[in-house]
């Protein structure tokens, strides 16, 4: 009786490819091309003795081993070396591959691979735990409980709709399928806003708001990154504006590229500024909840659900909107740009835009700023933030005196600056915005003037990093928490 061989294939690109000689049943030509040679001679008593040439394709411990009855098999690996008898006898003299033998030959490498494997398996995930641990003990130095905390904004429908689809490891938003049925049940309302990116729209999503930020076709760029950030990144955050879904549209016969995120009432902060002034604890509160959100952007979180660090290069008052509860939300996420110090790359994306002028940093209106390198990004946004944080400054009611709003720079550029304008004022006369001596004799709004004046070094790597203010805005706000209750 004849044992028939069943030949399982993996090819291995690595792999040695021999010319074998090629006898029996199966051979149409006399030889053939494997990556190793084989004889099998069949020992049955119900038929006469015979013996079969031919190649392996598929894996040696496969085919050359495991227990036989009637069966004898050799393999080799050289041209023709089973058409070869002195060469036979040898490898069989030498190594013994028959079936039998052969199994300690094969197996033993086999269980060392799978365990040199399983330990290099443990090895990482163990690294890239202990990782995750450090970045995380990193950031509670910084007492930045709130910065791992994730909350959906908005009523309880919407967030409940959000938690059961939006996953935990790969990005923040819905699955795509659902993000396309998601933006064909919208229904828009009203425009609530209009910029050079296009429009913002409130709609309707099942008896509940949310913003719809449509594109101008220009700026397809920016509405690329921001949705490929939000599909990959895990960027849920309260201080962060909450992703819903992105499509691209056909509406009155032409494509519309829509973002699709919650909703908030109060608008921007440019736009809540013009009409609302504060106390110095809503103050506090405001800058508080930018720089935490701008703290989850700049840190890379290590792990399954973690993220790459991010620098977001177009931080402005337009860009920061005010929830109901009077916290802010950074929004706009279409010039970011991406680093991992664990995958080392620097993802610096497509989009031939730049930041506002009004509020780019020095190195960036010189043009010496270090492309290639992401802490020059984030030196970037710590400039920008001083910015806002004298609009909101200007804002806040000291001894029943306030200032009307009024933009970064407003008394030493035109509505419109130019490059050449803000590189004028910025690099050459290296001025900056007018702090009152009002602001000296409240403590929040002192200890903010300092904070603004470390943020507008010349020199980018001498401002104060994210976290830095964190601690420091995180031990004023204890203090005044303190006099409050000692009073």
């Amino acid at each position: 009786m004849r044992v028939e061989l069943s030949f399982n294939c993996h090819f291995s690109a690595e792999s040695r490819y021999w010319k074998c000689a090629c006898s029996g049943p199966y051979c149409l030509e006399k030889t053939c091309v494997g990556k190793v040679c084989f004889v099998t001679d069949y020992l049955s008593a119900s038929e006469h003795p015979h013996r079969e040439l031919g190649c392996f394709n598929g894996s040696i411990l496969e085919q050359c081993s495991g227990k036989m009855d009637h069966l004898i098999m050799k393999c080799c690996e050289m041209d023709f070396c089973n058409g070869n008898h002195s060469m036979l006898l040898n490898v069989t003299k030498n190594t013994g591959l028959s079936m039998n033998e052969l199994i300690p030959m094969t197996v033993i490498p086999s269980v060392l691979f799978i365990v040199v494997l399983f330990v290099f398996v443990a090895w990482v995930w163990k690294t890239k735990q202990q990782n995750r641990a450090r970045s995380l003990a990193r950031l509670n130095d910084f007492d930045d409980v709130d910065l791992i905390k994730t909350s959906i904004a908005g009523d309880s429908t919407l967030g409940e709709f959000l938690d059961e689809y939006c996953t935990t490891g790969s990005g923040s938003g819905l699955p795509f399928l659902v993000q396309r049925t998601v933006a064909r049940q919208i229904t828009l309302v009203e425009c609530v806003g209009k910029g050079r990116y296009g429009e913002v729209w409130r709609g309707m999503w099942q008896g509940e708001n949310v913003a719809v930020k449509i594109f101008s076709s220009r700026d397809e760029q920016s509405w690329f990154r921001e949705t490929e950030i939000y599909n990959t990144v895990l960027l849920r955050h309260e201080n962060i504006l909450g992703f819903i879904a992105s499509d691209m549209t056909s509406r009155n016969s032409s494509t519309q590229l829509w973002l699709i995120t919650h909703y908030h009432d109060n608008g921007s902060l440019y736009d809540y500024l013009q009409r609302t002034t504060v106390d110095s604890v809503g103050c506090l509160k405001l800058a508080m909840s930018i720089i935490y959100g701008l703290v989850h952007l700049h840190v890379e979180i290590f792990g399954t659900q973690g993220k790459p660090a991010i620098a977001h290069r177009d931080l402005k008052s337009r860009n920061i909107l005010v929830k109901a509860n009077k916290q802010c939300c950074i929004a706009d996420l279409g010039l970011a740009v991406m680093h991992s110090q664990n995958e080392d790359y620097l993802d610096i994306g497509t989009n031939p835009k730049v930041g506002t002028k009004r509020y780019m940093a020095p190195e960036v209106l010189d043009e010496t700023i270090r492309t290639d390198s992401f802490e020059s990004y984030k030196q970037t946004d710590m400039w920008a933030y001083g910015l806002v944080l004298w609009e909101i400054c200007r804002r806040t009611i000291v001894n029943g005196i306030v200032e009307d709003y009024r933009p970064p720079f407003f008394d030493v550029v035109p509505h419109d600056p130019s490059f050449e304008d803000m590189k004028k004022v910025v690099c050459t006369d290296q001025q900056r915005p007018i702090i009152p001596n009002t602001w000296c004799t409240e403590s929040i709004l002192s200890a903010l003037a300092k904070i603004m004046r470390e943020c507008w070094f010349q020199n980018p790597s001498a401002r104060l990093t994210a976290l830095r203010i964190k601690k420091t805005i995180n031990k004023l706000k204890s203090s005044q928490d303190q006099t409050k209750q000692d009073y």
